[in-house]
This record gives structure tokens, C-alpha cells and sequence, in this order.
């Protein structure tokens, strides 16, 4: 289970090291550099997805099971096609495309942030994500008291 906050610093080529709470998750061997591999899905607001393979194939055929044949096609267009892999390196570090730091406003050398929800990830400019929280702050605090009885 992906949980917590993670303030991580792009490379000078968009990579970024996973930090060893997220990398044991990942490479439950504790071998970085393994055939696990990460997907980046552009998501909205401005951020992106990041599954384990294992998670995201398990998403994909739930959803494919869920749609027709019509469906399918568009799903397969708008959201399989923006798909991207990046190998987890030997050193720890995941490749953000060029294509999807654009997407997010990241610049080399810059911090992001990762936020664990529970079956993926979601990696965040930093400054886009004090917003996206201060904008759902209202919602959070009407919210809190159902959310605090389910657990």
C-alpha cells in the first residue's frame, strides 16, 4: 500500500530516486534494477499516475471487462495510448518522459512530490500541490466527520 508524502529531486535527465518506502514496495526483492517496471498516466488535476505493472494490469482488465466493444475502442485511444513505461534502474530511479513533465510544469532539476494512494501513486509539482490541498480544504473539513466514522 502506497501512503505518505515524498519530496523527491529530478536529474538532470527527469529521473528521480525512489525513496526506500516506495522502493520496497516496488522491488519487493529489495533489488533495485529488477523487470518491475512503472506506468505514468496522465491524470487531472495536473499530475500523473504511477502504477506497479502487476497493479496496472489489474486495472486494465477490470475496466475492459466493465465496457463494450465501443467503450474499449475509446479507452484503448484516450488513456492505453497516453501510457508510457519507465524500468526502475539499478540505481533506484524512475525516468519521468519528457512528454509528461511538460504535462505537470516540471523543469530539470526540480523537486516533486510523490503522494501514495493506496494502489498507485501520484507525482505532483510541488507547487500545484499546495493548491490542489488548499482548494480541497473545504471539502475535506465538511467531509472529515464521515470519513473519521468509517474508519
Amino acid at each position: 500500500m502506497f501512503a505518505g508524502e515524498y519530496f523527491c529531486k529530478l536529474d538532470e535527465k527527469g529521473r528521480f530516486l525512489l525513496p526506500p518506502a516506495v522502493r520496497d514496495l516496488l522491488c519487493p526483492t529489495g533489488q533495485a534494477g529488477t523487470p518491475t517496471i512503472a506506468l505514468l498516466k496522465r491524470s487531472e488535476p495536473t499530475c500523473l499516475r504511477t502504477y506497479p505493472q502487476a497493479e496496472w494490469t489489474r486495472v486494465l482488465t477490470d475496466t475492459h471487462a466493465r465496457m463494450d466493444d465501443d467503450q474499449r475502442r475509446l479507452f484503448m485511444h484516450h488513456v492505453v495510448s497516453e501510457m508510457a513505461t519507465s524500468d526502475i534502474d539499478k540505481a533506484a530511479r524512475i525516468l519521468i518522459p519528457g512528454k509528461f513533465r511538460k504535462h505537470i510544469n516540471l523543469a530539470d532539476d526540480q523537486d516533486i512530490v510523490l503522494v501514495g494512494m493506496f494502489a498507485f501513486l501520484e507525482i505532483w509539482n510541488p507547487a500545484d500541490w499546495r493548491r490542489h490541498l488548499a482548494k480541497a480544504e473545504d471539502r475535506y473539513e465538511s467531509s472529515m466527520s464521515t470519513i473519521m466514522d468509517l474508519l
